[in-house]
């Protein structure tokens, strides 16, 4: 694929965070896919909670200066899951664009809430979601293209949840868009949470329904020590896929794919349908993590 980036103006960003995503954010920044919009951001500071050395030769800045600084039009939010919310809404009020990692929030209608601000400022609000961009997720969907589903389960494992990943039905929203991806608008019957704390141990069990009523059910397993891993079970009417298909590794990796499409929403490269349609996504996969979890707290 082409881009056309001469005509693009330099867009300064600030990394939040400085854990894998966001090591991984400047890294990206610092030496962009060559022709692609990302060659018009710039890394101008990073802000953690800790006082650090210069990263990868950027310097630490606080979010005061971050917010205030002219040469700073976007923010990339690399944090735990639970101060999502307040970053998103801290740069979007000072007039800077957004790309936050999955959730967003830990809320459908605090989701709904930035969403409307940013649109009130004129300002790109956009959800990292790399696991969309994986090359056997894309073979996945490519096979479950065209067949009536009857039935499926999506079942992940992994290890203990660390504090401030939140509720299971959001740190997993992950597994849950690819459902929604894959099938389709969904609806919630029922769920449940298996806790043992003591153990590290948590499942969460939710009953979903397609548009035309076919029953998925989606698990997240943890436990300390549990291998990560996705099993799925689709049955349709004419096979069964019970094995995410293998695909080699793409070419270009998954958050620079998510860092392009980033910087190409900044551009205005990207259609209005398409915003709204990543926009309706994010928040049904959102209003789905709601109703789960008040089905399992009530």
């Amino acid at each position: 694929m082409l881009w056309r980036t001469n005509a693009l103006r330099m867009f300064g960003a600030v990394v939040v965070g400085i854990g894998t995503a966001g090591w991984v954010r400047i890294r990206d920044m610092l030496t962009p896919h060559p022709g692609s919009p990302a060659e018009k951001l710039a890394v101008r500071g990073f802000i953690s909670r800790r006082n650090l050395d210069n990263q990868q030769g950027v310097s630490q800045i606080s979010v005061e200066e971050a917010v205030s600084r002219d040469d700073i039009h976007a923010a990339f939010i690399c944090t735990e899951n639970e101060s999502h919310q307040d970053y998103v809404r801290t740069f979007l009020q000072a007039g800077k664009h957004v790309c936050v990692e999955y959730p967003m929030t830990m809320s459908y209608q605090a989701a709904v809430e930035l969403w409307d601000l940013a649109q009130k400022k004129g300002l790109v609000l956009h959800e990292e979601h790399i696991e969309l961009l994986t090359e056997d997720f894309k073979e996945l969907k490519r096979a479950v293209q065209g067949k009536i589903l009857q039935e499926g389960t999506l079942h992940f494992t992994g290890g203990a949840l660390k504090a401030g990943f939140g509720f299971p039905a959001f740190s997993g929203i992950a597994r849950l868009t690819w459902l929604v991806e894959l099938f389709g608008k969904l609806s919630v019957s029922a769920a449940t949470l298996e806790e043992e704390p003591a153990k590290g141990y948590s499942k969460l069990t939710a009953k979903l329904l397609t548009s035309d009523n076919r029953p998925l059910t989606w698990v997240e397993e943890r436990q300390t020590g549990l291998p990560r891993a996705k099993n799925i079970n689709f049955v349709f009417d004419s096979c069964t896929l019970s094995e995410i298909p293998a695909a080699p590794r793409g070419a270009v990796g998954l958050f620079m794919q998510d860092l392009i499409h980033f910087s190409a929403k900044l551009a205005g490269q990207v259609s209005p349908s398409q915003l709204q349609g990543e926009k309706e996504r994010v928040l049904h996969c959102l209003e789905l993590a709601d109703k789960i979890q008040q089905l399992c707290q009530s």
